[in-house]
């Protein structure tokens, strides 16, 4: 008990650097899908109470993603109305328990390492171009934009010449004194400092302070209300109530409901197992999340977020590295996030409404680079090609398509290699002095697959004529019947036309009696 006190002084801090990283994502995220603001934090207080709650995950966050943007989009035109949509957010929800119990969690242990490496340094990469603009107060693509292909018609890259050519000087210096800020924090003498509060916290609250004490009074350091956080403000209860929107069950009869639910179950599944993954293979205490839990969690908050209103959700990893960054030790960190975003619609909208953009764009710019900093390559590069390959081809396609399809793209390269290694390395082929003459041995590897038949056929077939052949495989533990197969047809028919002495070391599979020489 004491010593969850204790991590109270981390958690708390963190869960506040959060709640101000999630606060405009959520408000994004809900713009870019064509919902209501009010859909996004609502989204977002499930993400970090509820689902914070139920998980044993302790530094993920979960909340709405931008992931799931072009499935909202898409989903909200087909279904002709957002009600019908919500009724599909909680089918969703229910499908994703369904899974739990199925145990589909499992599936999380099968992304090899280099390809969620490769996932978070493309995310990070995402994350520094999409925050750049941000950054110099070209607020034109919102904050919940993660697509190469942004909904204002530009890219990642473009935004960048654009931003340059609308540079606001106000949103610019305090972009700059936030990472100022940020980067002192690193230092050795303030690191303890940044062990109770979190650099990110600081920058936020410095910012306001000389946007609203020193900037205001000059018209080219002023900083606009577009580019500022910008959360809906509720002047009595009755407008509290009106934010709510709820599920259509006379939908539940049209078909595409049913489908696109499961679309949201299988996307949302996909996106939380790979944070999880990502976030626990991050952790500093290196601490393991239990998946099937993790979609136990996920289902219940989607059941909830589309009963009252809410954006699916997921775990999201921009939010969970900001989480890990800010020094969070427990999941009371997500979930005092959560109870943040509640608070401010309910209590202090206003306020919040003060925080520039740009400070908001500092902590994700770190955040960004702590992802994909030069380290991380330079050990990727370390450990082969076998490794930094797959971990390349998945940063450059998260970038330039979007996470999932990256994750797939990179895995689908991963396993080529995978094929490719195995292929390769099925057996070593060498020649060797016996009796004075030469011979060629074959040794076959401890394990030799149906997917090494093609290999070890075509080296069989192109030994010389009057050659002397030893096929070696004491060492082999196992051993294809397909390929055991292809060496009998050698050793008693090809071989023999060849005129080719063969001799089979540690085969009993085939023979009863090691043929010796043919």
């Amino acid at each position: 008990m004491k010593r969850k006190f204790s991590n109270l002084k981390f958690d708390l801090p963190a869960g506040l650097v959060v709640f101000l990283v999630a606060l405009p994502l959520c408000l994004g995220i809900a713009l870019a899908s064509g919902a209501p603001f009010f859909s996004g934090i609502l989204a977002g207080v499930i993400g970090g109470i509820v689902i914070g709650i139920i998980s044993n995950s302790h530094l993920s966050v979960s909340g709405p993603a931008a992931g799931l943007v072009a499935v909202v989009i898409a989903a909200i035109s087909t279904l002709g109305s957002i009600e019908a949509f919500f009724l599909a957010v909680v089918l969703s929800g229910f499908i994703q328990i369904v899974l739990s119990f199925l145990k589909a969690g499992v599936i999380a242990n099968y992304f090899p390492s280099n390809v969620i490496k490769g996932m978070l340094s493309g995310i990070g990469i995402i994350i520094i171009l999409k925050q750049i603009p941000h950054a110099l107060g070209y607020d034109r693509d919102n904050e919940g934009d993660f697509a190469f292909l942004q909904l204002d018609g530009e890219n990642s890259v473009t935004s960048l010449f654009s931003a340059v050519h609308h540079i606001d000087i106000g949103a610019t210096l305090i972009a700059i004194i936030g990472l100022i800020i940020i980067i002192a924090f690193e230092s050795k003498k303030l690191k303890p400092l940044a062990k109770i509060v979190p650099a990110g916290l600081v920058a936020v609250i410095a910012s306001v302070l000389v946007s609203e004490l020193i900037f205001r009074h000059y018209d080219i350091l002023r900083i606009g209300k577009e580019h500022l956080v910008n959360v809906p403000v509720a002047n009595s209860l009755q407008d509290i109530f009106s934010f709510f929107t709820f599920p259509d069950f006379s939908a539940i009869s049209n078909p595409d409901v049913l489908v696109i639910a499961f679309t949201i179950a299988v996307v949302a599944s996909i996106e939380s197992l790979l944070c999880i993954e990502a976030v626990d293979q991050l952790d500093p205490q290196k601490r393991l999340t239990n998946t099937n839990r993790e979609l136990f969690a996920q289902g219940t908050g989607n059941v909830l977020s589309g009963l009252l209103g809410g954006l699916p959700i997921t775990s999201v990893i921009v939010r969970s590295s900001a989480n890990l960054n800010a020094n969070a030790k427990t999941k009371t960190s997500t979930i005092f996030h959560g109870i943040l975003l509640l608070a401010s619609v309910l209590l202090i909208p206003s306020l919040l409404n003060k925080i520039p953009l740009a400070a908001l764009a500092s902590i994700l710019l770190f955040t960004g680079y702590k992802l994909a900093k030069p380290a991380i390559f330079m050990g990727m590069f370390k450990n082969g090609k076998y490794q930094w390959l797959p971990f390349v081809v998945t940063v450059l396609a998260v970038v330039f398509l979007d996470l999932l399809k990256g994750v797939g793209v990179g895995l689908a390269f991963s396993i080529f290699y995978i094929l490719l290694g195995n292929f390769k390395n099925s057996y070593y082929f060498h020649k060797e002095l016996e009796d004075d003459h030469e011979t060629l041995r074959i040794v076959l590897s401890e394990e030799v697959s149906f997917l090494n038949k093609a290999s070890i056929r075509e080296t069989l077939d192109k030994l010389p004529r009057n050659s002397k052949v030893i096929i070696d495989a004491s060492n082999s533990k196992y051993i294809d019947f397909d390929v055991l197969e292809i060496i009998k047809e050698f050793t008693e028919i090809k071989a023999k036309l060849k005129n080719i002495r063969c001799k089979c070391v540690g085969l009993k599979e085939i023979y009863e009696n090691e043929p010796q020489t043919i």
